[in-house]
Formats: C-alpha cells, sequence, structure tokens
C-alpha cells in the first residue's frame, strides 16, 4: 500500500481526510460520496455533478461495461473520463454485486482488473464474494478464504497507478471481519471496502452494522482508507463515519427517484405524501409538491434525483463541519433521534468507545450531555481512565455541591464523569454542559468513576455528597465511600454521629 491517504482532523473515529489518486492526478477530500453513474442511463450527467454539487469522485460499474458490447468498445476507445466528461476519480465495481445477486459471473480477477486498466478507471476492484448476513460460520469462513486468494491475486496483477480496492468480507461474524481486514491490510492493496453491508442496510440493523464496522477497523490500520460499500442513505452517514468510515458510494440519489422517493437526513418520503418540500436546495425551493407530480416521468426523476443529490452531498459537508468542530457526535445524536433503528446504531457505538477514544481529540470546543447514550461517549470513558493518575490524600469530599473546609479537600462530582479536582473545572471536558434534568445512566456512570478513583486510591477517605442519586446508580458506589444527600442527610448518617458534629 502506497502513502495514498493522510488524516489531518479526527473526531471519535470520524476523520476528515485527504485520498491521492495519482492515476487521475486529483486529491480527494474525505469523507467524500461517491455516487453511481449507470453506464447505461445517466439521470444526472457526471459533468453537472463535478461542476454543480462538487463530487470530486464517482463509482461506475466496470462489469456491466465490460458485459456490453456498445459501452465496452466505447470505454476501451475512449477512455472513462472521456466516456463520462468527469475529470476527478472515478472507481469501478468488478461485478461482486451481480455474483452475490445471480450467483455467477463470467469473468475473473485478472480479466477484470486488467479491463478495468485498460478503461481508464482509478480505482479498480478484484472479484470478492459478498457473502450475506446471518449465514453459518463455515460459509463465511470458506467464502472468506475465496476472497484473500484473489485479494492476493489482485496485488499481483499489473495496474500500473490504478489503486485497488481490498474488500473486507466475514458475514455477521466480527472475528472473521476483524481477521479480514487484517490480512487485507497485508496485502500490497489501497483502498479497504466493508463489504456485503447492502442487506444490513436495507433491513436497517445499523447496530449490525456498527459492530462489522468497528470489528474491520480493528484490523486495520489508521493509514487505510475505508469504503463503506453500498451506503447511500444520508440519514446514517454522520453515524458511520464516527465509526471511521471515509468513502460511501450512492445509487440511492438515483433508484429512489425513479420510485418518486425523496431524501431527508431522517429518512424516506414518498412524494405523493407531502404537502411542502422541506429542504432549501434549488430543486425544493422552486416546486412545490404539485409541479413536481404534474412534471412527466423524465423530468420529475431528474429533478427528484437532484435534490436527493443536494441532501446527500449537503450531509456529507455537514459531518465534515461538526468533525472540524469536535462535534460530530451531537450531530450523530440528533441522526439517532430520527428512527429507532438509527438509535439502535448510536448505542451500539458506545460499545465500541475504547476504541473511538484511541483517535477522539483530548480536547474541544464543548461537550454537551444529550442522553444516557451520551455517558457512553469516548471522553466519559477517557475520564475514568485518567482517574488513576490523580494524586489524591487525606479526607476527601467528592461533591456537587460547595466545598468543605472540614476535610483536607474537596473534589467536584459531575454526572456522567464523576469526581475531579476542583481545578479541572474548565478543562475539557469537565466543562460539559448538561441538562438539569438528568438521566439514570449520568449518575451511573458518575458512580462508576467515584469507584474507580476509589479502587486506585485504597487509603485514601472518600465521602460522596450527592443531590439526590437514584438508588441504582448509589449501589455502585463502595461501600468504602460514605454517601450522604446534600440537604437533607448529615454527612456521615446516625452511625458516625460524632465524626459529623466534628465537622460540623
Amino acid at each position: 500500500m502506497g502513502d495514498w491517504f493522510e488524516v489531518r482532523d479526527y473526531d471519535a473515529a470520524g476523520r476528515i481526510g485527504e485520498l491521492t489518486v495519482p492515476r487521475a492526478d486529483v486529491t480527494v477530500e474525505t469523507p467524500a460520496l461517491l455516487p453511481v453513474v449507470n453506464p447505461h442511463v445517466r439521470t444526472v450527467e457526471p459533468a453537472r455533478m463535478e461542476a454543480e454539487f462538487g463530487a470530486e469522485i464517482l463509482i461506475t460499474n466496470g462489469y456491466i461495461l465490460y458485459g456490453s458490447d456498445d459501452a465496452r468498445e466505447q470505454a476501451l476507445s475512449d477512455g472513462l473520463h472521456d466516456l463520462y466528461d468527469f475529470s476527478g476519480a472515478i472507481m469501478t465495481d468488478s461485478g461482486s454485486f451481480q455474483l452475490s445477486e445471480y450467483g455467477e459471473i463470467d469473468v475473473d480477477t485478472r480479466e477484470i482488473l486488467e479491463f478495468q486498466h485498460d478503461i481508464g478507471s482509478d480505482i479498480g476492484t478484484p472479484v470478492d464474494i459478498p457473502t450475506p448476513p446471518d449465514v453459518s460460520r463455515e460459509q463465511a469462513a470458506d467464502e472468506l478464504a475465496t476472497t484473500q486468494e484473489r485479494l492476493e491475486l489482485a496485488a499481483e496483477v499489473e495496474t500500473g497507478d490504478m489503486l485497488v480496492n481490498a474488500p473486507v468480507q466475514g458475514s455477521t461474524y466480527p472475528d472473521l471481519r476483524e481477521r479480514a481486514a487484517r490480512e487485507a491490510y497485508g496485502t500490497d492493496l489501497d483502498v479497504f471496502p466493508v463489504g456485503a453491508m447492502v442487506p444490513l442496510l436495507n433491513d436497517y440493523r445499523f447496530d449490525d452494522v456498527v459492530d462489522t464496522v468497528a470489528a474491520a477497523k480493528r484490523g486495520l490500520g489508521a493509514d487505510a482508507p475505508v469504503h463503506l460499500f453500498g451506503a447511500g442513505h444520508p440519514m446514517m452517514f454522520a453515524l458511520a463515519v464516527a465509526m471511521g468510515c471515509d468513502l460511501f458510494d450512492s445509487a440511492a440519489y438515483a433508484l429512489y427517484a425513479r420510485d418518486d422517493r425523496y431524501l431527508t437526513v431522517r429518512g424516506t418520503e414518498h412524494l405523493e405524501d407531502l404537502d411542502y418540500l422541506p429542504c432549501e436546495c434549488p430543486i425544493c425551493a422552486s416546486h412545490t409538491p404539485d409541479e413536481l407530480e404534474t412534471c412527466d416521468d423524465a423530468e420529475r426523476e431528474r429533478l427528484l434525483a437532484e435534490h436527493n443529490l443536494h441532501v446527500t452531498f449537503g450531509e456529507i459537508r455537514r459531518i465534515k463541519q461538526a468533525i472540524r468542530q469536535g462535534n460530530l457526535l451531537e450531530l450523530v445524536e440528533a441522526r439517532a433521534r430520527g428512527h429507532p433503528a438509527m438509535l439502535d446504531g448510536y448505542r451500539a457505538l458506545g460499545d465500541h468507545a475504547e476504541q473511538l477514544e484511541a483517535t477522539d481529540p483530548a480536547t474541544k470546543d464543548a461537550f454537551f450531555y444529550l442522553s444516557g447514550e451520551s455517558a457512553a461517549r469516548p471522553e466519559v470513558l477517557r475520564h475514568h481512565q485518567r482517574l488513576e493518575r490523580l494524586d489524591a490524600d487525606g479526607e476527601i469530599l467528592l461533591t456537587e455541591g460547595d466545598p468543605n473546609a472540614a476535610y483536607d479537600e474537596s473534589w467536584r462530582v459531575v454526572p456522567p464523569f464523576g469526581p475531579f479536582p476542583r481545578d479541572l473545572s474548565e478543562v475539557y471536558p469537565l466543562n460539559a454542559e448538561v441538562p438539569e434534568r438528568l438521566d439514570e445512566r449520568a449518575y451511573a456512570q458518575a458512580a462508576d468513576g467515584v469507584a474507580r478513583l476509589a479502587a486506585a486510591n485504597p487509603d485514601v477517605d472518600f465521602t460522596l455528597g450527592h443531590t439526590g442519586w437514584p438508588a441504582r446508580a448509589l449501589d455502585r458506589v463502595p461501600e468504602a465511600v460514605d454517601t450522604y444527600e446534600l440537604g437533607v442527610d448529615d454527612a456521615f448518617g446516625d452511625d458516625e454521629g460524632e465524626a459529623d458534629d466534628e465537622r460540623a
């Protein structure tokens, strides 16, 4: 693998990067959307995608070009860039999707890679085996072995300066996905698509998507550009980027338009159900639903496809800005509230907080606590891990209230982070914005922070002064830590009355 990919900014595992595509002599900023261009039917011309929508890269199906006499000869004669009138990077697929749909294709890896090179593709793809979800482990392992053999063959094919994809398979077995990614990364290939994701995406199994991507990322190096194959709906881009995906290919903009479906970042609407067009793009600003419905079929399809592209590219820009500002996870949470399956995905993201923490910046502008899912963010995990570094001695009050001079020190306690010295109060993320009405999970995480601090300092006497923490959160506080409710209980309860009197 060459030095084709460089990361400039991180937030969680999301990143803004630069993918250098030498054959096209362009650099693509990631996260990036690759609109799918059908070799035979172009709802929106690639030249317009580049000029009006800002497309820097697109994807087309090399296998369809290979199997079509007219298109094949024109592609070989003119090259893809002239054929599509597109100066950005062009990726080609190999027919693996057709293989998954129909069971066989009439081309092998060497032949299709050489064809992709000959038509001027900038990023080619070998013929991998897209193993669907939920198959037997034996089938997943066998097909993975075949895919790996083909990747090793692909690394031997003379492709000049054309980059080559190394798809990561393994079905819904995280250990197989991780192994597949590690083996793919060990080849001399360049871009790493997480494959066979369309069935999970179509079934809105976003939690499984997150787990699958997380497994693949564990097997890849930090310099590996990751393509989430088949992910074209803007509602899930922020979630996938937060997990570490860099490239997305969208046929949805055209396929949905063909069926009068209207994309939004919260889901999909049918044109016939809309009284208003809830979007600021040029199409929606200049048309009403009734006007679109009275267009002829081809014009309506084109206009809806353009709207769908505007929404999709707009979300990519929004994600980049969120990464730059350090609030990507707030955007993910906003998207998660648009659909129950997205919330499942966001909760699955929290299960991988330790993985996200490895690249999450230590300082940002702000931390907004928005729900119980915010308690699982990598910033909370990082604070808990760093509690062991703090110097603690004597008798320390951990309190949500004011300091108490009767103790050697009074530390603050802020759910969901837990305890910390007061002089860290203005340090990110302990300067977090939290609502007054917190949920139980925030208190539980704060209690875990207290427990971790106490475990790291067994010779220190800790007392927790809290404001109405739920019983289940208090149950997580170690018995060695005395607790009392501010404004209600004595500092040590009835059994410690004398000590309490001394501190009064």
